[in-house]
């Protein structure tokens, strides 16, 4: 066996498989267990998704916010074993695969539309139609 299919066969183990679809431009809640001395706790970071980065193992997530007065951003490594939960919020509708320019915006220009209606379903799995061939 080549030590490539080795690697992958040991990182598809570790893989994450209950996270919720969400694309960049979605506002999403990320849990990530903290380990202080002896005692661990669930501490929540809330953020836009500016940026989906890399795959498999190795995929990280950039999240922003703004929080009294001063941006904050944050890489996360989307299957890392302390992050506990990720919860999709709202869903964004934007046009670009990267969304760096809301680094240094605020107000009016740092807002993404909310996606509503049927494009909402984007984050819903797609179960295939069975045929009414009955």
């Amino acid at each position: 066996m080549k030590r490539t299919k080795v690697m992958q066969e040991i990182e598809a183990q570790q893989l994450k498989k209950d996270l919720p679809v969400f694309h960049v431009g979605d506002t999403i809640n990320v849990h990530t267990r903290i380990i202080e001395g002896e005692k661990e706790r669930i501490q929540t970071f809330t953020g836009t998704v500016i940026a989906r980065r890399g795959s498999g193992l190795s995929e990280t997530l950039a999240l922003y916010r703004v929080s009294y007065g001063a941006g904050m951003e944050r890489v996360f490594l989307l299957h890392s074993p302390r992050i506990a939960k990720i919860e999709v919020v709202k869903s964004g509708k934007v046009r670009k695969a990267k969304l760096y320019h809301l680094r240094g915006a605020t107000g009016k220009a740092a807002k993404i539309k909310e996606q509503i209606g049927g494009a909402a379903s984007r984050h819903e799995e797609k179960v295939p139609s069975e045929t009414a061939a009955t």
